[in-house]
């Protein structure tokens, strides 16, 4: 896919940056004009994203979460979640639902609704080193009924 615009950000893997990331994306992805079912589907995908950076890779510290928005060619939107946590021991366990490590009020869904909500979803992670999530969604081009 080639890539015809991109953004990079990082930031502290706090909750307060969440909501700062699910905009900053939504921003980025109104250049392909998605409907707001569309927006809505990434946003909540980032947000299960970021979310996993804040609550499994840094236990005990505050990290930093990398983010790189991708607009490709076919009307797609990639987008590169990265952390430099803990890593995942066993991403095809982690990526069970209701699967989780902190217990509690965590329903271990996090990647079931990323990949519900997006077209395609990778996982790539190395204990003591992190975890990079890309996911991709294409945009329906809409048609112009007016001409």
């Amino acid at each position: 896919m080639e890539v015809n615009n991109k953004f990079t950000m990082n930031m502290p893997a706090k909750s307060a940056n969440e909501g700062f990331a699910r905009a900053c994306i939504a921003a980025f992805a109104a250049q392909l004009d998605p409907t707001l079912e569309e927006v809505n589907d990434i946003k909540t995908a980032v947000s299960e994203a970021v979310t996993n950076c804040i609550v499994h890779a840094y236990k005990e510290k505050i990290g930093k979460i990398y983010i790189i928005g991708e607009l490709c060619d076919n009307n797609t939107i990639r987008i590169k979640i990265r952390d430099m946590g803990c890593g995942i021991e066993n991403v095809e366990k982690a990526m069970e639902p209701l699967y989780t490590t902190v217990g509690g009020e965590r329903a271990g869904l996090g990647f079931a609704v990323m990949q519900s909500f997006m077209d395609t979803i990778k996982v790539r992670s190395v204990v003591g080193k992190g975890t990079s999530i890309v996911m991709t969604k294409r945009i329906n081009r809409r048609i112009n009924i007016n001409g």
